[in-house]
Formats: structure tokens, sequence, C-alpha cells
């Protein structure tokens, strides 16, 4: 079973506009809402490709009923743990000639839902894969993802984590199995500027010395750079196609990464499969289905090393 862990879902409200006029009226061309965050969103993906998921996320408020019933058509196995501050955020992505967002910034954290999620992840069994995504919510500790790596781990399931700044940081020592930052928080955790593959491979190593096992690094057009347990790095480009939406494009990557582990691929198969998966996602309104993964994943190149 993989679990993923949503502390500050969303609302995606996603806005078609001819262009962004700031400081005066803007008409859209074409709307669309969608249950988001990325936990949620490695999530759909997962049940999407076959893999048995649960999804445990945080709602609050009328936004947070909403956020529910945009989520239950999918038939995702959720399980909603309820605050009494605030309300679920809404972000809105304005899609014109460049991409803006806004994000909102969502509902208090409380004592009695963080004792509840915790007692959920004492569930937990060997084998199985607890993935921490996404912002933490007000009010949470910085080293919150880290204690939920560290009990994932004292139950002997593995631990992805994707987010960025100080939790990503504080959950290090916990040694997570998977972490998948940008290139941009790469750039922020190691204080290095990476301009080459080779320095990314480089910084992502510095990540694997401080207790991340496998390190996937996200380019976006570029493609990716992986560092897992073997000798080398590997690069792979991204497969060309047009790009309609790129919300939820890394969960996507994760998501990927986790099917083909799940289904018995070795690491060099598992990044491939995540790279298409990523780049499917790319390629969509929202957010791909198997169908559309596999079509890409079947142009997608193989991995190619890099020399350190």
């Amino acid at each position: 079973m993989i679990y993923t862990v949503t502390l500050n879902p969303s609302i995606d409200y996603i806005a078609h506009v001819d262009r962004l006029n700031p400081g005066a009226l803007t008409r859209t061309n074409g709307e669309a809402i969608y249950p988001g965050g990325k936990g949620v969103n490695v999530a759909l993906v997962l049940s999407r490709l076959g893999l048995p998921v649960r999804a445990l996320c945080l709602t609050a408020g009328e936004t947070g009923a909403m956020f529910e019933r945009l989520l239950a058509p999918t038939g995702l196995p959720c399980r909603f743990f309820r605050l009494t501050d605030g309300m679920t955020r809404i972000n809105v992505k304005i899609k014109g000639e460049k991409e803006s967002e806004l994000n909102g910034t969502g509902p208090r954290l409380s004592a009695e839902a963080l004792g509840a999620l915790e007692r959920e992840l004492w569930r937990l069994e060997a084998g199985d894969w607890l993935v921490l995504s996404g912002a933490l919510p007000a009010g949470a500790p910085t080293d919150l993802y880290a204690r939920f790596a560290a009990l994932a781990k004292s139950r002997g399931a593995r631990v992805a984590v994707d987010t960025a700044g100080a939790p990503l940081t504080s959950a290090l020592p916990a040694q997570p199995d998977l972490i998948k930052p940008n290139l941009a928080e790469l750039t922020e955790l190691t204080r290095s500027a990476a301009q080459t593959l080779l320095d990314v491979a480089a910084s992502a190593a510095a990540l694997q010395s401080a207790g991340a096992q496998t390190v996937m690094v996200s380019l976006g057009g570029k493609g990716a750079v992986l560092l897992d347990g073997a000798d080398e790095a590997l690069r792979l480009p991204a497969p060309t196609g047009t790009v309609l939406n790129t919300v939820g494009a890394g969960d996507s990557m994760v998501a990927g990464y986790l099917s083909g582990l799940a289904c018995g691929q070795n690491g060099r198969e598992a990044f491939r499969l995540a790279v298409a998966a990523g780049s499917a996602a790319a390629f969509c309104d929202w957010l791909p289905d198997r169908h559309v993964i596999d079509a890409v994943c079947a142009r997608t190149a193989r991995p190619r090393p890099i020399r350190l």
C-alpha cells in the first residue's frame, strides 16, 4: 500500500486568458476546477496506474467540503482529517501568454487533527510507502515531515519526501528513500548554483551525503537527473510535446517512479517511467491516465550516465 499525506490541499481554479491585464479587468475564456495538492496529485496518478493507494488529507471549512466533493468522483480512497480554524485554500492558476499563480495560505493545524493523523500512520507496514508532499500548514512544526518519516521507518515502510526548504532539510537525517527537488529547490538546499548537469549531479550527491537514499531532480522541460544507490548519476531529457499545464508534473514524476518500483522495475526503468509520467502530465489539461503515460513512455529515451 502507498499512503500519501497532503497537509495543505487546495482547490485549484484554472483560468485561461488571452492576456492578463494587471490593474485592469481581465475576462477568462475558459475555466476549470480540480482538487489539488501535491500528495493528492501523486495519489490520483498512482490510482490511475493501478496501484493500491490511500490519500490522507487535512480539510477545513466550506472549501474543505467542496474539496472532498471534487475528489469523490475520482474514486480515490481517502481519509479526511477536519480542521476547525480556517479553510482549505484556493489556488488560482492563470494561463495566458505566461503562467501566473496565486496560492492561498490554508488553515491552521490543530493538535487534535495531528494526533489523529499520526495514529493513522501507525497502520503502516513493512513494504508500504509513505509519500510526504507539499508545504506545511500554518502551525505545523518545521520538523513534522522528519517525525512522520521516522515513524514510517520504525514500521518498516519506505518514505518519499517532496517539499522544499527547512521541512526537507530537517527530514534528511531520517534517511528518506526518495526526495524530488526541482532545480530551484536544489539550489536553495545546497546553496550552490547548478549550471550544468554535472553541477546538478554533484548537488544531488550532497543531499545523498546528508541522508537521502535516492535523489531525483526535476528540470522541467529539460528532463531530470537521478542518483540512487548505484555508483552513477543518470540523466534523461524530457520527450517533446505541447505543454498545456505544468501543475502536477513533478507529482506525476513521483508517482511514475514509485509505480515502476512497485511493478518490479529497476532504478533505470522506474526513472524512465517517472520522466514519462511527468511529461505526460504537462501535455494534459489535468493529470494523465495510464493510456497517456504509456504512450509518452514509448517515445521516452533511455537514461544515460553522467560521469561525476
